[in-house]
């Protein structure tokens, strides 16, 4: 079942286009890196299936799923980590959106953080304060913010940026039982070109002359990871 159809599509700025023409499928439970070097189009890309720039040509279709309702992770560079609130309240800040003109947080808002949480097995960590929170912590916080907007597709910038070795290999763990066990499909811009780093079903790289779009077998067969 598809649930987002890029059809064709270039986006860019001003007169400069930075993305040319392509094309590619998210499928229910797909789980997409996004790769390529700085410069190609990677959040510019997101930022179009985002909404936040309008498409030059081309289609961003939403079939089975919301636009109103992508979940979405930014770097954790771009968020304070002295934000002074607590867990629970950093991650109902996710429902923000679907609330439309209801001014507090009913019983249901804070039952579905609770549970976020608990998939997440940080339950624990929702009384205590963003800042005193381990690097791999405040990432698991910020993909329950991101979760909290979607039931089906989740879109994270980066996320392992400024991880160690550990947290990183746990946080991905998490990203695969999200993925696998609670069907949630994702597309991930990535940096991380080491093998055990290609966790998704599909990869997506973005060149400066085109993209291709393989599964994860063959983009590793042809680029000599086996």
């Amino acid at each position: 079942m598809s649930l987002l159809e890029i059809k064709n599509l270039t986006l860019g700025y001003d007169d400069d286009a930075v993305i040319n023409n392509i094309s590619f499928t998210v499928e229910k439970n797909d789980f997409i890196l996004v790769i390529g070097s700085n410069g190609v189009g990677k959040s510019t890309l997101i930022k179009g299936i985002l909404g936040l720039i309008k498409p030059r040509s081309g289609e961003i279709n939403f079939i089975d799923a919301n636009k109103k309702n992508v979940g979405y992770m930014p770097q954790e560079t771009r968020v304070d980590a002295n934000f002074p609130a607590s867990v629970m309240e950093v991650v109902l800040s996710g429902l923000h959106a679907q609330m439309g003109f209801r001014p507090f947080h009913n019983k249901e808002d804070k039952k579905r953080v609770l549970n976020i949480l608990e998939i997440l097995k940080i339950k624990d960590l929702a009384k205590k304060n963003f800042n005193e929170l381990s690097g791999g912590q405040r990432q698991k916080v910020l993909l329950a913010r991101g979760l909290c907007a979607t039931n089906n597709l989740l879109i994270l910038d980066e996320p392992s940026n400024n991880l160690d070795k550990y947290s990183k290999e746990e946080f991905y763990t998490t990203l695969k039982h999200l993925n696998e066990g609670h069907g949630i499909a994702i597309i991930m811009i990535t940096h991380d070109l080491d093998i055990d780093s290609f966790i998704g079903n599909k990869v997506l790289e973005l060149r400066r002359d085109g993209f291709s779009f393989l599964t994860t077998d063959d983009y590793l067969k042809e680029n000599g990871y086996e």
